[in-house]
């Protein structure tokens, strides 16, 4: 740890005064920092990081900062082993929910003529390829469920026969999802990573950031337990997306349960083939 203090302090505002770990995290270490002229910052770290793991984090939250539409902590510095953010605390506001509904419906208001991102960065810790595509429905099954399931094939976590259905699945997309624009979404948006800054504002952290499907980020705030009612009243008054978006919750979220089957194993494999068993 030493030595990497020593290389924050180069390019930190202050030298540190005090470092405390925190927890909430399952794949990074956290620390509060307090420098020596009083600012607090949040300092990230991982033991064996991949190859720009944080960096891409950084790009994630300064696209999203680009569009001024909702708050995301500023990055104070990044290199191959550590990001350091703002420190965001609060609790939150009696019209937190209103807030965040309208917040991320303006963060979805900025779309590209192409799927993707300006690179490739990771969902969690597994990598996230973000080639520019044109097609939506090529892009969320080939660089979304096909490229987790050949990973969940190679490590033995699926059968050939599971990746054989995913692939039928994912060629049949059209069938049940809308054609949508590409716009910039959080792309791991669980209640983990809906955060509050000082003033109750809501806050978001941890990103996979890239020109996505919207309603792909409003079904991941269901998978872990939905978000609060408010919130989704408020997005779909301040959105394009309708109302039947729920009906292809399973769909976006067969993506999320196959990266926590290359993550953590266990009994996704049985949530991946419920999935599977329901459309294909």
């Amino acid at each position: 740890m030493e030595p990497l203090i020593a290389r924050l302090d180069e390019q930190l505002p202050a030298p540190i005064r005090e470092r405390r770990p925190v927890g909430g995290g399952s794949i990074n270490d956290a620390w509060r920092l307090e420098l020596e002229d009083g600012q607090r910052l949040f300092l990230k770290t991982h033991g064996r990081p991949p190859a720009g793991f944080f960096e891409a984090e950084a790009a994630g939250l300064r696209a999203m900062a680009d569009t001024g539409s909702i708050r995301v902590p500023e990055v104070i510095a990044v290199d191959d082993e550590f990001l350091v953010l703002e420190w965001l605390e609060g609790s939150p506001g009696a019209d937190y929910w209103t807030t965040f509904g309208e917040q991320l419906a303006a963060l979805h208001s900025h779309t590209n003529n192409r799927f993707g991102f300006e690179r490739d960065n990771f969902c969690g810790l597994t990598p996230q390829p973000n080639p520019w595509t044109e097609d939506g429905f090529r892009f969320f099954a080939e660089s979304r469920l096909i490229h987790q399931g050949r990973l969940a094939r190679d490590s033995g976590r699926l059968e050939p026969a599971d990746l054989r259905r995913l692939e039928t699945l994912a060629a049949r997309l059209d069938r049940w999802i809308p054609e949508q624009p590409a716009s910039l979404i959080h792309g791991d948006l669980w209640g983990g990573n809906a955060h509050t800054g000082p003033n109750g504002e809501p806050v978001l952290i941890d990103p996979a950031t890239h020109y996505g499907w919207p309603e792909a980020d409003l079904a991941m705030t269901t998978m872990f337990g939905r978000f609060h009612r408010d919130f989704y009243e408020a997005y779909l008054a301040n959105s394009s997306v309708e109302r039947g978006w729920e009906e292809r919750i399973p769909l976006y979220n067969l993506y999320h349960e196959l990266n926590h089957l290359n993550l953590f194993g266990g009994p996704y494999v049985q949530a991946v083939r419920r999935t599977l068993e329901r459309y294909v």
